[in-house]
């Protein structure tokens, strides 16, 4: 049985007279007396409060002079702060929970005789001497009742400090006023109102409705107002559809009548070939201005159903624009997750975002987290659907701080909002806030809750609103009258009413502009115009320079003194290979001001030790990385940014972020693709350890990376490399899985590029934050090859990219010299080299090799033009490593026989269901099979294997006319 589903609340180890023997006082005493922040707050407490020893206190305590009372009041109060939220009135139908044994007074040494004895203000934490009978009543108030707290699990010994003071002692006790209590009533009404008028108005849509959770609006609206108040300017938020509407109007400031038009359905969106997405999966921004008079500028993030998958995006999207205002202290950009009890106990990337929010590259000074626990999942029940006790446990991996709150308490509700954002901007880290609520219909509004939970469905069918109950707190309170309560009602109805009568008239736009100022100039509409690349022989001087130094007294690794000194003089060899280009492109791209990052795992130095873009030294680990020393960094949100004059007078380069991220996927692309949204003149890359380990990420691939363009108006540059090649390392070392990504592309949606050359592999990288456009860029990266050297440096000052390549064998000849040519193999990376060393070693010259360097979108106009130049006759083949139905060949043979009229024959490994083989004798037989067909056995070929033979089914072509 799970803790959940158990009525046994952990009791936990009590700190008592009867567990502090001797030694262990005296041992505590010591620390205390060097240091009293040392010791926990209960026993510096005590030893403030008391006499512990008889004459000089110097002499430390003995235990049996130690009062028994005084010492069972710390401990009773110790075990409040540790277990008092187990008793804490959280359940929104009133259900008793059970009581922890640990709180009762004999499991203390106490008894009810004691109650009407003193205790000492020092250890009460009051600032009078009271009762123990008070005490109790003091304790059973904070951490009993209706909002509560875990703290005990953090190590710090000052924020649990912290908690003391501002929960024990402070906030939770604060009193709202009249004015602070009619705006909390207000936004309940307006939470309520828009739930029910779309119920009636809209009945059948589904709009996953908030009631149950209305609370959530003032705790969101006021964690954001009291975030305006310290030092935050902007808020990236996420949540799934469970009251996303709702937020979307009342917090994020969508009006009605945009939200009128998506159920009226009367909007034509722009999108050629349809498109778009269901209205509680859109995101939305704008700014806020709040009674205090300051404005938060709101950030919605759009996301699926894939519960969770928006976290890291948030956090990411976060850290970039933390990167721009220059926030360091990131006080000034901050994060909100909205989660549901099911999902933050179930989705693994939770974790792996919580994980991620104290490294080095992908902190964003704490996220808020919140809860709306409804106590059930769909249709799943606790018990059913987590181990834990709390669905918020998770959090404490992390020692993250945990309040519990009971939804239908609102005061209770703005009290943990206002200390979860104190926190947060206290000591920058994640802060969650569990509110206990209901969903008053079933998974929507269409669901009948009661086939699965039918006495939960009973309870709620006969629950009075938090809207209704908190309106009859305040009337008797003398707060309110009757009067202003029906005002502010019918005020919303006539408003409500009014939008909707305006929409039938008129649709309202319900989308914004999907970039911002940093995006003017900047679009979606794929272009094949060639784009400016090439960097001046100065450029690329100071890049190598920079490569092929380090400070002085800095002692480099011996192994690498002979790459830094390669690097340095990669203008004197004159040739270099894909690892030497990617650095190029980076610095030339920081040179002009352009911000690069570049995370995953272990890419500092690279998986196959190639890159060394941060180096150790070899006697101090002390860290240092050649690409930010080529000038004086420049920062963006100052008025130092990039670009600006130096010191020196040299305009400033901007930052090379490189990080090696956490073994993860799903949630470092997911950030990622967040940094990326930011703004596109930065060059957001990750690279996954091997291709292979890319599919960890598919959610955010296909959620967000694909489909966000159609479905959300969402730009992204951002660059995945997927180390790809068969090289005999078996099936998880082999394949980028390009043919997934191939599946996805549709609409010019992404770019999916293979590289065979360095310069290519430098000219793709820069023209990725030089076109006027933005899509994400697919790269399979080589392995074995990284070191080929593959291009010349002059390439690099006079050329570009080029999406198809013509056989350089062929590229001086003319129309009459091409006739013997009777075979075109067209290819992509790799393999390319393997076919053209085979080809030459066998002296062929009746085969042309055509490459791909873009499978997509496929460049129609350029290979049609490089395929006109040889005979019509020849027979055009496709070539590659992966198995036929994997890797390019289906997509590409599709994109030849529908834009060109040709059928491409196949010669590669036969389909199979695992990428490749585990033996590398099989490997290597597979390889020659490959070479040979394409090769060897050109016009000989057997019926046998298809890794033997080329399909003949159209040796000739059919002339179509050329498109892009």
């Amino acid at each position: 049985m799970s803790a959940a589903q158990s009525n046994d609340v952990p009791r936990g180890q009590i700190s008592s007279i009867n567990g502090w023997n001797a030694a262990y006082l005296d041992e505590e005493f010591n620390r205390y007396k060097a240091d009293p922040g040392s010791v926990s707050p209960d026993l510096r407490a005590f030893f403030q409060g008391f006499e512990l020893g008889a004459g000089d206190r110097a002499q430390g305590p003995k235990v049996e002079n130690v009062s028994v009372f005084a010492a069972g009041v710390v401990s009773l109060i110790n075990s409040y702060r540790e277990l008092g939220h187990f008793a804490a009135r959280l359940d929104p139908f009133g259900r008793p929970r059970p009581r922890p044994q640990g709180l009762d007074l004999a499991s203390h040494g106490l008894s009810d005789a004691d109650l009407d004895r003193l205790v000492e203000t020092t250890v009460s934490g009051l600032d009078r001497e009271v009762s123990l009978r008070e005490l109790v009543a003091f304790l059973e108030g904070r951490y009993c009742g209706t909002s509560t707290v875990e703290f005990m699990h953090i190590g710090d010994a000052r924020e649990r400090a912290w908690f003391i003071e501002h929960f024990e002692r402070g906030a939770a006790a604060r009193e709202f006023t009249k004015g602070e209590k009619g705006h909390i009533l207000e936004q309940l009404v307006r939470a309520e109102k828009f739930e029910r008028f779309i119920h009636t108005r809209y009945m059948g849509e589904k709009r996953f409705s908030l009631e149950g959770a209305e609370p959530l609006i003032p705790l969101i609206n006021h964690t954001l107002e009291h975030a305006s108040t310290l030092g935050v300017e902007e808020v990236v938020m996420g949540m799934a559809h469970r009251g996303r509407l709702n937020v979307l109007n009342n917090v994020m400031g969508k009006t009605y009548e945009q939200i009128f038009t998506e159920f009226e359905d009367n909007w034509d969106a722009d999108f050629a070939d349809g498109g778009g997405d269901v209205k509680y999966h859109r995101g939305y921004s704008g700014h806020r201005t709040f009674r205090n008079g300051k404005t938060i500028h709101l950030a919605m993030s759009s996301n699926p159903s894939h519960l969770e998958s928006v976290d890291p995006v948030v956090m990411g999207r976060a850290r970039a624009k933390q990167r721009l205002r220059s926030d360091t202290e990131r006080r000034r950009v901050a994060t909100m997750l909205v989660h549901g009890d099911a999902a933050i106990a179930g989705q693994g990337v939770v974790a792996e975002c919580l994980n991620m929010s104290r490294l080095d590259g992908y902190t964003v000074g704490g996220t808020i987290h919140v809860v709306v626990n409804n106590l059930i999942g769909f249709t799943t029940i606790p018990e059913d659907a987590r181990s834990s006790h709390y669905c918020t446990d998770v959090g404490k991996m992390i020692e993250a701080p945990i309040f519990h709150v009971n939804a239908e308490d609102p005061e209770a509700v703005v009290a943990v909002a206002r200390l979860a954002v104190e926190y947060r901007q206290t000591f920058g880290k994640d802060v969650l806030i569990d509110m206990w609520c209901y969903r008053r219909y079933g998974h929507n509004e269409s669901d009948e809750a009661s086939y699965t939970q039918p006495i939960l469905a009973e309870l709620i069918r006969q629950k009075s609103s938090v809207l209704q109950v908190y309106a009859e707190r305040l009337l008797n309170e003398g707060v309110i009258s009757q009067q202003d309560v029906d005002t502010i009602g019918e005020r919303l109805s006539q408003a409500l009413d009014a939008a909707q009568a305006a929409v039938k008239q008129k649709p309202f736009d319900p989308t914004i502009d999907p970039g911002s100022k940093r995006w003017q100039g900047i679009g979606g509409k794929h272009s094949f115009d060639p784009v400016k690349t090439a960097v001046p022989r100065e450029a690329i001087e100071e890049v190598c320079a920079a490569l092929g130094r380090v400070p002085e007294g800095f002692k480099l690794n011996p192994k690498l003194k002979a790459l830094l000194k390669s690097r340095a003089g990669l203008l004197e060899s004159g040739t270099l290979n894909h690892a030497d280009a990617e650095l190029l492109a980076f610095g030339s791209l920081l040179l002009e001001g352009t911000l690069v990052r570049l995370s995953g795992q272990d890419c500092r130095r690279g998986t196959f030790s190639q890159r060394h873009a941060m180096i150790r030294d070899y006697e101090t680990a002390a860290p240092y990385v050649p690409l930010n020393n080529m000038r004086e960094i420049g920062l963006h949100g100052t008025e130092g940014e990039p670009g600006t004059p130096g010191s020196d007078g040299r305009p400033r380069q901007a930052r090379f972020n490189v990080y090696d991220s956490p073994l993860s996927e799903f949630a470092v692309v997911g950030f990622e693709y967040g940094y990326s949204l930011a703004d596109p003149n930065m060059l957001v890359c990750w690279e996954a350890q091997f291709g292979d380990f890319v599919n960890g990420a598919q959610t955010i691939i296909d959620q967000y990376i694909a489909s966000a363009e159609l479905k959300w108006e969402r730009w992204s540059g951002l660059v995945m490399l997927l180390p790809h090649g068969y090289e005999g390392a078996g099936p998880e070392h082999s394949s980028a899985r390009v043919e997934r990504f191939l599946e996805l592309c549709a609409g010019n949606n992404m770019l999916v590029c293979h590289p065979s050359t360095a310069a290519q592999h430098f000219h793709m990288l820069r023209r990725q934050v030089k076109q006027p456009f933005r899509k994400p860029l697919i790269v399979l990266t080589p392995k074995g090859n990284l070191r080929k050297e593959t291009s010349n440096v002059s390439e690099l000052m006079d050329g570009r990219f080029h999406e198809v390549i013509d056989d350089p064998a062929f590229a001086d000849a003319k129309p009459g010299d091409l006739a013997a040519v009777s075979r075109i193999v067209v290819c992509s990376g790799k393999v390319y080299h393997d076919i053209a060393e085979r080809r030459d070693a066998a002296k062929r010259k009746d085969i042309a090799i055509v490459r791909l360097e873009q499978l997509y979108p496929f460049h129609t106009a350029a290979v049609s033009a490089i395929l006109d130049r040889y005979p019509k006759s020849a027979q055009v083949v496709w070539v590659q490593e992966e198995p036929r139905n994997q890797g390019p060949y289906l997509f590409i043979a599709d994109q030849f026989r529908t834009r060109l009229g040709i059928d491409l024959p196949f010669i590669g490994r036969d389909a199979s269901s695992s990428p490749a083989v585990g033996s590398k004798t099989a490997h290597k037989s597979q390889q020659e099979a490959i070479l040979a067909t394409a090769i060897d056995k050109h016009g000989q070929q057997s019926a046998g294997d298809t890794t033997k033979r080329a399909s003949p089914a159209t040796p000739g072509r059919k002339p179509v006319k050329a498109s892009a």
